[in-house]
């Protein structure tokens, strides 16, 4: 995808119970301030941000985030999967001062290997709140073990203060950036290969999922 004001443009998609601090989270990134008096959102919502993103070669490219802000309730689940499909990469925010948010990840892990585009998605673990130290419910130690049992990066972010907010949002587009390389490149192998070897099967550069 590819425009006269950027060359990539990467929708992600923040999850987790209401009330965590999703869209706080958000405005944090793009707009560097703190809204206390934000209310749940309805449905979906989204906020954009222009970035630049330095590959592993050293290579610069301007980058459109659209990061969409989905509505924790469960009477908007049915909405919200509908957007999984369409996302390239997942915040899952859950709160350090609620046990039960915490405890519900699980749910939405469930919630993205059935609905994301592709068994193993791009996801960043992100503990919330971290700025209200004294109501924490979910030590560092407790998290960090659920990321690692899946496999998930974590980050302790507070949108109050603004701690690892974009260190955390840039980590997971550094993710999708790597693994839409890593799938060029597996395409451009196949179809090389291909052209050496016909017996491939003609599909098999066409068939690569996104994941990689």
């Amino acid at each position: 995808m590819a425009s006269p004001d950027y060359d990539y443009l990467i929708k992600l998609l923040a999850l987790g119970d209401s009330g965590v601090g999703k869209t706080s989270l958000l405005f944090n990134f793009t707009d560097g301030e703190f809204n206390a008096g934000f209310i749940a959102t309805v449905g979906i919502d989204f906020r954009e941000k222009r970035v630049t993103y330095t590959s592993r070669n050293g290579e610069k490219s301007k980058v459109h985030l659209q990061l969409w802000d989905t509505a924790g309730q469960e009477r908007f689940r049915s909405l919200t999967t509908a957007f999984y499909r369409d996302a390239m990469g997942f915040l899952l925010v859950f709160d350090l001062a609620s046990e039960q948010s915490f405890l519900n990840t699980r749910n939405w892990l469930s919630q993205l290997e059935s609905h994301a585009y592709c068994a193993t998605p791009d996801i960043v673990l992100c503990g919330n709140k971290a700025d209200l130290d004294e109501k924490r419910q979910v030590s560092s130690e407790r998290a960090l073990q659920f990321a690692k049992e899946h496999g998930l990066p974590y980050f302790e972010t507070s949108a109050a203060t603004g701690e690892n907010v974009e260190e955390s949002i840039m980590h997971l587009l550094d993710l999708v950036m790597k693994r839409m390389d890593n799938t060029v490149n597996k395409q451009y192998e196949e179809e090389k290969a291909y052209k050496l070897d016909g017996s491939q099967n003609s599909q098999s550069s066409s068939s690569s999922c996104f994941c990689g």
